[in-house]
């Protein structure tokens, strides 16, 4: 399952600095924007990767493939529409995460048109068009505290948000069950793969 190949950890790092922050960052300035400054307030506004950095994700990110950052703090209360706020909110992580994906792979495409670029400046870049794929599916779950659990509870009637926060507490324990048996990782990655082999078309026409 974990993988301690140095020249691997080298070649994934970037991508993982700059998919874990562009996600959080995401997650707050949407905040921000929609009336909520506690992002801002705590010193997570920020493109610095060491606020965003959780410990435990880093390390899963790291060496098993899939992991999660830091979740910037957000009071849905500062939302004029809670629901519509929590729902922007929640889904502009992982949104960012696709949208740097295909400008990592657009910038790719055009240093390679132009310029050229070496096989292991191709890698880090595929790399971390990879990185930011598998966050932006793995946060989509619908399993708390996951980006997608959020979005989930924003589209039921509110009636339900009390059974959200009752499950909300096993969270960690269903979320480490789910991993340690490989169900997520046997969802995730298919769905990683159909989405990078997109991307491989779409850098081969700017290519050719």
């Amino acid at each position: 399952m974990f993988n301690l190949d140095p020249a691997r950890i080298m070649m994934i790092l970037p991508g993982i600095l700059i998919g874990l922050t562009i996600h959080e960052f995401s997650h707050g300035y949407t905040a921000y924007l929609l009336g909520d400054d506690t992002a801002r307030n705590q010193g997570r506004l920020t493109l610095n990767p060491v606020a965003h950095i959780d410990p435990v994700g880093f390390f899963m990110l790291i060496f098993a493939g899939f992991g999660w950052a830091k979740p910037v703090p957000i009071n849905p209360y500062y939302f004029t529409d809670r629901r519509k706020g929590t729902f922007l909110v929640s889904i502009a992580g992982p949104l960012s995460n696709i949208v740097m994906a295909f400008l990592l792979t657009t910038l790719l495409g055009v240093l390679m048109r132009t310029v050229g670029t070496s096989f292991a400046v191709q890698r880090i870049i595929l790399s971390a068009v990879s990185i930011n794929l598998v966050l932006a599916v793995f946060n989509l779950f619908p399993i708390p505290p996951l980006d997608g659990s959020k979005i989930l509870m924003s589209l039921f009637p509110s009636r339900f948000e009390e059974t959200f926060y009752q499950i909300e507490q096993y969270s960690v324990i269903i979320l480490m069950i789910l991993l340690v048996f490989g169900v997520i990782r046997n969802i995730l990655f298919p769905i990683v793969d159909v989405l990078y082999n997109m991307l491989l078309l779409y850098l081969s026409a700017i290519v050719f």
